[in-house]
């Protein structure tokens, strides 16, 4: 039975390699160096994110949906951010994304970990997990490959007036682990 409470921002989610904490606005600058490296967004829909203007944008965005500021337990590193979004209590799924994470942190164990700590939480509330990918986006495709997830569709988002291919990966509650 899935419990009705759904708390999309819990104040913190936290294991031995990451801790989550809402997204405030006082964390603009320091998400912003964060995200200031071209290399993460190579093979984002919207490759200006690095940018000061194109990351205001983003980050507009994100501050209004579930958002997280992911931190690196050992040293409270701003290791970057994730998000809850489009909950459905009818169809029990929610999205995790607007995600992305330092260089520092890619290869090992962190957005893996990042990821189950989300859907840890939400399979407490929901069924399944999607997460909406840009069709060019590899990396992140591959990653949630590896958690299990499924590819379930083929969509176009609208982003600054510009349409752009994703694809849509479940992962349902009841999978076998990978």
């Amino acid at each position: 039975m899935q419990t009705s409470n759904f708390n999309l921002q819990p104040d913190f989610l936290e294991n031995e390699i990451s801790k989550l904490i809402p997204l405030e606005e006082k964390h603009f600058e320091a998400l912003f160096e964060a995200a200031s490296d071209p290399l993460i967004w190579e093979q984002n829909p919207v490759k200006d994110r690095y940018t000061r203007v194109g990351f205001k944008t983003y980050f507009d965005i994100i501050i209004t949906k579930s958002s997280f500021l992911i931190l690196d337990k050992q040293t409270n590193e701003v290791m970057g951010t994730t998000s809850f979004y489009d909950y459905n209590p009818e169809k029990s799924n929610v999205g995790i994304g607007y995600t992305f994470i330092t260089r520092k942190y890619w290869g090992g164990p962190y957005n893996s970990s990042n990821k189950k700590l989300m859907m840890d939480y939400a399979f407490q509330h929901v069924n399944s997990v999607l997460f909406h990918i840009g069709a060019e986006n590899f990396r992140s495709q591959k990653a949630v490959l590896k958690l299990g997830a499924e590819k379930i569709n083929e969509l176009t988002f609208s982003i600054n007036d510009t349409d752009f291919p994703y694809f849509e990966y479940e992962l349902k509650k009841n999978r076998d682990l990978k």
